[in-house]
């Protein structure tokens, strides 16, 4: 059975004596809580697959405290290094050539010459990382394909006794997963897209493209076609909502009805969240997930979600949002 402890000088040093013994834990970072290991050695990480099922061909991103750091695992280039000193730590993922001699597991990197690289914003995650003396390679600590978890009890919901020891810091802050950036390739393009938006990078890497469908084979965590998906179907885009469906909503609930009648600021508790009634896409994309967990319950046969506005932040909701109703 997994065991939920808050996070102290204590409890820290005890995450990192299990990091360092080859076994995995749950931690928290500002996006969402990952389940992380040692990221150099390989029989740690294939625990991370096994647990959350994941796909071996899916990478994993590797977390690290500083930048000096990221140095001695990957090759960074002057506009690489710019980007790094301007959003790290925070929710930013680089995508970067990886250093030969790294010591980085192939499980971690799914056999490819790149490696995504991020230092988290969160003071937990970065003592753990410091107090572990390794990097950890941590996707998000759910079961491979579910919406990601954002609080200690949707770990524990989601992975059971496959994460037997999770540091506790409360919710995250961000609730989406960090944008990734690659900056590999000639041109720099977001593989998934987050908080750290295109018009945040564009200052100092001009416009920069998505590419967000590369699903066969991904550079990227976030890019399989079925990722993120409740266990009954999502309907995006609903201009109403069916009999049986929940609402997720975003803003008022005025011109919003139930088919056969009836309005659906009437429904009951199990069938109605709103992401943000004030229309506040930072407020939604933290509420996303807990409010898709929330509604999947027997007692609703789908997910309608009304629509959110694609620009900024809602770029990463409806992509999350998208992924969801084709994991169906």
């Amino acid at each position: 059975m997994s065991i939920i402890k808050i996070a102290t000088d204590e409890t820290i040093a005890e995450a990192a004596a299990l990091i360092q013994a080859g076994e995995i834990v749950a931690l928290p970072t500002e996006t969402v809580y990952g389940l992380g290991a040692n990221a150099f050695n390989s029989l740690a990480v294939a625990k991370i697959f096994a647990a959350k099922k994941r796909p071996s061909i899916n990478p994993l991103i590797t977390h690290i405290e500083s930048l000096e750091n990221a140095q001695k695992l990957a090759y960074f280039s002057d506009e690489a290094m710019s980007v790094a000193r301007e959003f790290w730590p925070g929710p930013l993922t680089l995508i970067l050539p990886r250093r030969a001699d790294c010591g980085i597991s192939d499980l971690v990197t799914a056999g490819l010459e790149t490696i995504a690289l991020r230092i988290p914003a969160h003071k937990i995650a970065r003592a753990l990382i410091e107090k572990s003396g390794v990097p950890i390679a941590a996707p998000s600590a759910n079961s491979s394909g579910e919406p990601s978890a954002t609080t200690p009890r949707h770990v524990q919901q989601s992975l059971g006794e496959n994460a037997p020891f999770i540091l506790a810091a409360g919710a995250c802050d961000v609730g989406l997963e960090s944008t990734v950036l690659d900056m590999s390739g000639d041109v720099p393009v977001i593989l998934r897209p987050g908080a750290i938006t295109a018009e945040d990078l564009k200052p100092l890497l001009g416009v920069v493209g998505y590419d967000l469908d590369n699903h066969e084979k991904p550079k990227s965590p976030g890019q399989l076609l079925k990722h993120y998906a409740p266990s009954i179907p999502v309907r995006l885009n609903a201009i109403d909502v069916k009999k049986g469906e929940a609402l997720l909503a975003f803003g008022g609930l005025k011109f919003m009805g139930i088919e056969g009648g009836g309005h659906a600021a009437d429904m009951p508790d199990h069938a109605l969240r709103n992401l943000s009634e004030e229309t506040d896409l930072t407020q939604a994309a933290a509420n996303l997930f807990t409010m898709l967990r929330d509604l999947d319950v027997p007692e609703n046969k789908g997910i309608a979600v009304m629509n959110i506005p694609d620009h900024g932040l809602g770029i990463a909701i409806n992509d999350r949002l998208k992924r969801a109703a084709q994991g169906r």
